[in-house]
């Protein structure tokens, strides 16, 4: 299924990065560490958009007690072989009491977690593509870094 998808998640990819998310996937030290960027992209169940979307919306009030951004959703309007794309930004890893905050936010909706979570997601979806990145960068910018790299391992770095 991955070839069907990788131009559609190329081609929104793109429109997905914003420059908030720049050198993400890795934090120098003193820096916060960022969670990767993630891209997930479904073919949903027959009659299963409005509960999946619903689902979306709830764990999003959880993000949002725990002080971190909403998944960006994305609805088919073209192409084939997909329903919905999600695109989680890059974020700060959530401290303890983030996580605290959004475990009682899951509690008090009355969501499901771990097992019973995955059982009940899955019974949603067709099919499910998901995949990291990183940037956003410009060719020009990820050819100096290559050349830096390159530079630093040749002078034993």
């Amino acid at each position: 299924m991955l070839g069907r998808f990788s131009f559609v998640m190329l081609a929104l990819a793109g429109a997905a990065l914003t420059p908030s998310i720049a050198g993400a996937a890795s934090a120098p030290a003193g820096k916060v560490e960022m969670t990767t960027p993630m891209f997930e992209m479904f073919r949903l169940v027959p009659g299963k958009a409005e509960a999946f979307i619903r689902g979306v919306a709830d764990y999003d009030k959880v993000s949002i007690a725990g002080g971190q951004p909403t998944t960006q959703l994305f609805l088919h309007a073209g192409g084939e072989g997909w329903d919905v794309l999600l695109y989680k930004p890059s974020r700060p890893k959530p401290t303890p009491a983030q996580e605290a905050a959004m475990a009682a936010k899951i509690k008090e909706l009355g969501l499901s977690s771990g097992s019973i979570y995955f059982l009940e997601v899955r019974e949603q979806m067709a099919d499910h593509v998901h995949f990291e990145a990183s940037g956003p960068t410009t060719a020009a910018e990820w050819l100096a870094n290559l050349d830096r790299e390159r530079a630093e391992a040749k002078a034993g770095k």
